[in-house]
């Protein structure tokens, strides 16, 4: 989840502080370059999104992975953006924060040692840092991200 780079659709991917991003790109700071202001997404549920290959926490069948990284720190690696990713199993130890706002599709995510929890449209969840479990992505997942 740390590429960027050209986005297909100008009007559904990033602008700054309401300026469209009519050159299609962001630059590592998630603006549009020659532009100031805050990043910024508008229409997160149908933007066109990046080919980012296949998820490599997989652990059945392959799953494709799409997003857009709307900003990113080199320092600290931090970044925001969206994730969508297809249906299947995954296996995730988190080596960051993550906070997710799930924008379409549902998954049931399992702590080690836990029990399982549904997550679906307008849910939101912070996975913590050394969080060790899976995921099982039941249809095409769209989700908000925040890496800290």
């Amino acid at each position: 989840m740390t590429e960027t780079g050209d986005t297909a659709d100008t009007a559904d991917t990033a602008d700054t502080a309401g300026t469209a991003d009519t050159a299609g790109t962001a630059d590592t700071a998630g603006r549009t370059p020659g532009t100031v202001g805050l990043p910024k997404m508008s229409k997160s549920a149908t933007a066109i999104l990046e080919e980012w290959g296949p998820l490599e926490e997989a652990t059945g069948p392959a799953m494709s992975t799409r997003g857009f990284t709307l900003w990113k720190n080199e320092e600290t690696q931090a970044e925001s953006g969206i994730w969508e990713c297809t249906a299947g199993p995954s296996r995730w130890v988190l080596e960051t924060n993550e906070f997710v706002h799930v924008i379409f599709g549902r998954m049931t995510v399992t702590e080690d040692g836990g029990s399982p929890v549904e997550i679906g449209p307008g849910d939101t969840v912070v996975f913590p840092l050394g969080w060790k479990g899976s995921w099982e992505i039941h249809e095409t997942l769209r989700k908000l991200y925040v890496i800290f």
